[in-house]
């Protein structure tokens, strides 16, 4: 499916180098403790599977970024997933965030989504009030099980 960009504004990075120059961003979320080199190389191979990575700029550099996938589920439908969704440190509080999750519900609305999908962690309570004031609900628990870790003896 090939979702425009509907504002001048908003980029999609497709190349290596429009890749690279969002990792800079990328690294501030708590998930994102690998090297620039294994982060394109993932970016890849996610966008390989679907994955889209759309970026703001102030200036010449990368201030916001969202990843983000559409998918099929039995019991929501077709779903919008948002995988990333972060500001620099220094591009806080100007609205960026903001934007691009607006221009992201816009798209899920465009493409028929049923539904808007996120995961965000519990001490992210400024992220979670930008969801909340744009009517994303929180409606469960999210399990994972690292399969890289060992089990601690009991």
């Amino acid at each position: 499916m090939d979702i425009t960009l509907h504002k001048q504004e908003f980029k999609e990075a497709r190349t290596v180098e429009e890749i690279r120059r969002c990792y800079p961003v990328m690294r501030h979320l708590p998930q994102s403790h690998i090297s620039e080199q294994d982060y394109v190389e993932q970016v890849q191979r996610q966008m390989a599977a679907g994955y889209r990575l759309v970026y703001l700029e102030e200036g010449d550099e990368v201030c916001a970024l969202a990843g983000y996938r559409f998918h099929e589920m039995l019991g929501w439908g077709k779903v919008l997933y948002i995988d990333d969704l972060v500001t620099g440190p220094a591009f806080r509080k100007k609205g960026y965030g903001t934007k691009l999750l607006e221009w992201l519900l816009e798209i899920a609305r465009e493409a028929k989504c049923n539904q808007v999908h996120l995961d965000s962690g519990p001490h992210r309570h400024e992220a979670h009030r930008l969801y909340v004031n744009h009517d994303l609900k929180i409606i469960g628990y999210h399990f994972a099980l690292d399969l890289n870790s060992k089990p601690e003896s009991c």
